[in-house]
């Protein structure tokens, strides 16, 4: 019997495994991870943005923990000579409405004390030539760029040195009593059970008999990049995002290997790996998600239709190249031409509400732990917040 087992071999899984071995190191610890390597979806398919923690309202999970996950994790990537672009970010405005909006974010970053600075029009002409604002900028110098794969496999290694079991290949099946579960590999009995499995959440969550307000709707991310960064990029570049939905809009990304990428699409997705073409089809999956985003089109529940039918349109690369007119001053994007490899965001929806859930969201039973939603900026923040779930709810 081991007194811990994760499912999900994530950042957030790898991290807990971490947290949990770095508090008590006599805790016997497995980890399962359906795939045959740590980090092949969610987690080693984002844009490897380590985010400052300016976007999320000051009582928010997201607020708590991303500020001091940012410094967390840029100092890991220092300590173990990992790669980081410690390129900073501004955001900008693309019309006077939008200055609002910088101002805003603004207040939220000072709420979470979050380094933030002001640059006039001016000065970011200056220094950016390429990028243009309305009025003033919002400068983030704490926001860095890393190799997101980079990094979970070197806490891999780090756990694994530290006794932690892993288990890849090994795919959760059922709950199996009160303490044990059955996996692909056969039955794993333990004291506590932590459920970080990303896509799949709330579907383990479910035979725990939690998550009963709130199902997974997949959304599918995709750049286009410029590989050799004819663009000229030297700093992560947004606009000002409508707050009232989790997505950040379209935006260049300078990237640890010196490319920039333009995106991504926030697509909704109709299975929960719905990469490409048929893969990973399941049918069930596609009839209950299909339902929820019928139900979410006809109510046009937090703008879905204007939503799916806007992200449709940036599969189009001269669309989503002109959405980014607003940021850019005679930017070469001819270079942008390849689309990345996507990702899919595990976003949680209350099914009651039909609303999507803006937090972290972590429910418990007396031996099981299930985190839920654990979406951007959960990367940037999966150090401290899953020391906060070892203090909080492991009671280690």
């Amino acid at each position: 019997m081991y007194d811990f087992v994760i499912v999900g071999g994530g950042i957030i899984g790898l991290s807990l495994a971490k947290a949990i071995i770095e508090k008590d190191g006599s805790s016997r610890v497995a980890l399962i991870e359906k795939e045959e390597e740590v980090a092949l979806h969610a987690s080693g398919r984002n844009s490897g943005v380590l985010h400052a923690g300016f976007y999320y309202g000051e009582n928010s999970l997201k607020a708590k923990f991303a500020r001091i996950g940012n410094k967390e994790m840029t100092e890991y990537c220092v300590e173990n000579t990992l790669k980081i672009n410690r390129c900073g970010k501004v955001v900008l405005a693309q019309n006077e409405d939008e200055v609002k909006g910088l101002e805003e974010l603004k207040r939220r970053g000072d709420l979470n004390e979050v380094d933030l600075r002001w640059m006039t029009k001016e000065e970011l002409e200056k220094k950016f030539p390429n990028l243009k604002t309305t009025k003033k900028a919002l400068f983030s110098p704490t926001t860095s760029t890393i190799d997101p794969k980079e990094v979970s496999l070197k806490i891999k290694e780090e756990i694994i040195k530290k006794g932690v079991v892993l288990f890849t290949g090994t795919k959760y099946i059922k709950r199996s009593g009160d303490n044990s579960i059955i996996t692909s590999g056969g039955e794993l009995k333990y004291k506590q059970l932590i459920n970080c499995a990303g896509l799949y959440a709330d579907k383990i969550a479910k035979d725990f008999g939690l998550a009963n307000d709130y199902t997974i709707i997949p959304f599918k991310g995709i750049y286009l990049k410029d590989k050799k960064n004819s663009a000229s990029l030297k700093i992560n570049a947004y606009p000002v995002p409508n707050l009232k939905n989790p997505f950040l809009g379209v935006h260049f990304t300078y990237a640890v290997d010196g490319s920039a990428k333009i995106g991504p699409t926030a697509i909704p997705a109709f299975w929960r790996e719905n990469y490409k073409g048929f893969d990973n089809f399941s049918l069930k999956e596609f009839i209950t998600i299909l339902s929820y985003e019928t139900k979410l089109f006809l109510t046009n529940a937090f703008g879905f239709r204007n939503l799916a039918f806007e992200e449709i349109r940036k599969y189009y690369k001269p669309h989503l190249l002109k959405l980014t007119s607003g940021l850019t001053n005679n930017m070469n994007l001819s270079g942008f031409n390849k689309w990345t490899t996507p990702g899919i965001r595990a976003q949680l929806l209350n099914t009651k509400t039909l609303e999507l859930v803006q937090d972290f969201v972590v429910e418990s039973t007396s031996n099981s732990v299930h985190i839920l939603n654990a979406v951007s900026p959960a990367f940037t923040s999966a150090f401290p917040f899953t020391r906060w779930v070892v203090r909080e709810y492991l009671k280690l």
